[in-house]
């Protein structure tokens, strides 16, 4: 073999170990990239799962995220009320932070943990800590007696709900529906329209409803009976 032939063999060599530790390397960095990626994704559903999970149980209520237009007509119908409000299944607070800057003393109550912290947390930031409050709670294990405003981003099987506000809820109160209306309650007026779209209730109308039912399911039944006299 001649010493130009030995070069270039050896150089050949060179040039195939040199792509071998080329290819290597890029199959290193692609797997330090996927990893990467990986994980990165891992940890950021980590930590949106808590603020997507459902807030409350028996009736699902899904976190998801009242839009401006929603804020501003539960504000817009709420506008001649004053006093406590709460709402049921709060996610992360912005209704009720709304509603404290509007003058109201503003609670929430939500299962979810990580979604109570956030919303404390914005209260503090908003400066309308003072006026709200924010619970970790099941809204069956809660009693709604001392609130005069009540709102809910409802879904269509809400019979149950309908039942527990009509006994809880004080003569005076208001209840406002956001997405979806109650199932039997008639509405005394809307705002908005689409998703946006909120239903008030009058509470005097649907206990009115209410006792009719009780009385009509607990009188009894008269019975005919025989005239004696004739």
């Amino acid at each position: 073999m001649s010493q130009t032939e030995s070069f270039l063999d050896s150089a050949q060599v060179s040039q195939c170990e040199s792509d071998v530790k080329r290819s290597k390397s890029r199959s290193r960095l692609g797997l330090l990239v996927t990893g990467v990626v990986g994980g990165s994704l891992v940890a950021l559903y980590a930590a949106a799962a808590p603020f997507v999970a459902p807030a409350l149980r028996k009736v699902c209520l899904p976190f998801v995220p009242a839009t401006s237009a929603q804020v501003e007509n539960v504000l817009k119908v709420l506008r001649a009320r004053s006093g406590t409000l709460v709402d049921i299944g709060s996610g992360d607070g912005r209704i009720v932070i709304a509603a404290a800057k509007h003058g109201f003393q503003a609670s929430g109550f939500e299962l979810n943990p990580w979604l109570v912290w956030y919303s404390r947390y914005k209260a503090w930031r908003e400066g309308v800590h003072r006026s709200t409050s924010f619970y970790i709670s099941d809204l069956w294990k809660v009693s709604f007696a001392q609130y005069s405003n009540v709102v809910i981003f409802g879904v269509p099987q809400m019979v149950s709900l309908e039942l527990k506000l009509a006994k809880e809820l004080p003569r005076t109160a208001k209840v406002v529906a956001c997405r979806f209306p109650f199932p039997t309650w008639v509405p005394e007026r809307t705002a908005g329209e689409g998703i946006d779209t909120v239903w008030v209730y009058d509470t005097r109308t649907f206990k009115s409803h209410l006792q009719q039912e009780v009385t009509r399911n607990t009188v009894p039944q008269q019975e005919d009976t025989p005239d004696l006299h004739t």
